[in-house]
């Protein structure tokens, strides 16, 4: 008798729960609805981050509805919240929703975010949803910046058939292309994509660098002046850029003005007083080239090289006195460095 009892309150018992069970379920699935109708009616009023909050409460209730995480994902979306919008988008596929737009989504968001890994494999998985979707710019783009430069040019010259009218394809090879060093591939490519797009000031600025690395030294001041007028900041280096491009044009006193007016918002850069010195050495202004040299010793007094070009100028000036002030100084210069002697054999046989 006792046994009869026991096993009868076991099935009420289980019975109890069962039902309790089925109501909690009910419950989840009546509130993750509830939650997500008031979601989509302030989402139709225009209150995104109200439904984004209504859509987080459906989704604590039912974390496993594709309604609701597609939801979720365009909320985060709308409000910027992209890496929890990448993450709901992620979700859905592995609800089963293997659409080319959640893919298009995942890998334009990944690219955004430099989740380099994840651009290549949803670029892939897109690309076998709808092979008439353009990828080919995402993965070229990805391999550049993680410098694998053959790969990135082969795939942005398959880009470029897709999207001709894209300014930054062109521009990534070039940009390829000029970090291996290939300058002479670089420049078409540079020139296509300013071309493209005139308005990109820094291309035309690096197009200027660029033929500078080259000795084409009239294009690299003909860009780099381009670059200046069409906005490119003027700061010190690209003033310092520009007056060595005149410089090496032959334009001294072009490029020594613009060199001095750095000088005056650094006036102990000694890189600067050497180049307007050797500017003027090389032209036969010798007591221009001494008085920089001779600021360069004010900031430097164990700068041997200074005072060993000073006393080349005085030689090359001319005049029983000169020669012989000039070539103590070298002496002197070569006492302080020993390695001067070697580049003084180099002057006398090039002949003074």
């Amino acid at each position: 008798m006792t046994r009869y009892i026991l096993s009868l309150c076991l099935v009420v018992s289980t019975t109890v729960y069962s039902q309790t069970s089925v109501t909690a379920i009910n419950v989840s699935i009546d509130s993750a609805d509830y939650f997500l109708q008031k979601g989509l009616q302030e989402k139709e009023k225009g209150r995104r981050l109200e439904s984004l909050k209504n859509f987080e409460k459906a989704a604590r209730y039912n974390g496993n509805s594709k309604v609701i995480t597609s939801e979720l994902a365009s909320a985060y979306h709308d409000l910027r919240r992209y890496n929890l919008a990448r993450e709901m988008y992620k979700k859905l596929v592995s609800l089963g929703d293997e659409s080319a737009s959640n893919y298009k989504q995942i890998m334009t968001l990944s690219f955004q975010l430099k989740q380099n890994d994840d651009v290549l494999f949803y670029a892939d998985k897109l690309k076998t949803a709808d092979p008439s979707e353009k990828v080919l710019y995402y993965v070229g783009r990805v391999n550049y910046d993680i410098d694998n430069y053959g790969e990135a040019i082969k795939y942005l010259n398959g880009a470029a058939s897709e999207d001709p009218a894209n300014a930054e394809i062109p521009y990534l090879i070039a940009r390829s292309y000029a970090d291996m060093m290939n300058y002479k591939l670089a420049v078409p490519y540079f020139k296509k994509a300013i071309e493209l797009d005139p308005s990109k000031s820094y291309w035309i600025y690096e197009l200027g660098l660029i033929c500078y690395a080259m000795h084409n030294d009239k294009e690299a001041l003909k860009y780099i002046l381009e670059a200046g007028e069409k906005g490119f900041k003027k700061d010190n280096d690209y003033l310092e850029n520009l007056g060595i491009a005149y410089l090496n044009v032959g334009n001294l006193e072009e490029g020594v003005n613009i060199l001095n007016e750095i000088l005056k918002r650094k006036p102990s850069d000694l890189n600067i007083l050497n180049m307007v010195a050797e500017a003027y050495y090389y032209k036969g202004k010798y007591k221009d080239a001494i008085s920089y040299w001779d600021r360069v010793l004010e900031y430097d007094k164990e700068s041997a090289t200074s005072l060993y070009m000073i006393g080349m100028c005085y030689q090359k000036m001319g005049g029983k006195d000169n020669l012989q002030k000039g070539i103590a100084l070298c002496d002197k210069a070569i006492e302080m460095d020993p390695s001067l002697a070697s580049y003084k054999q180099k002057k006398m046989m090039a002949g003074l």
